[in-house]
């Protein structure tokens, strides 16, 4: 039993370690970046099938420009449902800023905007 949690413990450890490097590690391309940002994703309890697409730039930094917009949601609920998923995956995304990019990437991420669509399991 005790190898068992001594085990457990060293996995830890690397994974841990691992996750670090990774975020310190620049992104190179928006697919990199992309799969950054769903990383940061939970979506709220009891929304499945549902998906909220946000649209937003970058600056060099790998901070945004200004807020998130809302460009296409498909939530089942009311406002209040609505609201509690584009607010949840505003938080993932400002949860991974700033963004580590790459110099090329940085160069030519200012100003342009990105759309990323945040999902929900399907049932």
């Amino acid at each position: 039993m005790t190898r068992t949690v001594k085990f457990s413990a060293v996995a830890v450890a690397l994974l841990a370690s691992a996750a670090i490097t990774a975020e310190a590690a620049p992104l190179n391309g928006m697919n990199e970046v992309g799969a950054a940002l769903l990383a940061c994703w939970t979506p709220p309890a009891n929304s499945d099938n549902s998906s909220v697409t946000l649209s937003f730039s970058f600056k060099r930094d790998g901070t945004l420009i200004g807020p998130p917009k809302t460009t296409a949601i498909h939530v089942s609920g009311d406002d209040k449902a609505r609201k509690a998923y584009i607010d949840a995956a505003t938080k993932a995304l400002n949860d991974c800023l700033p963004l580590s990019l790459s110099p090329s990437l940085a160069q030519g991420i200012a100003g342009n905007v990105f759309t990323l669509q945040f999902n929900s399991p399907k049932k």
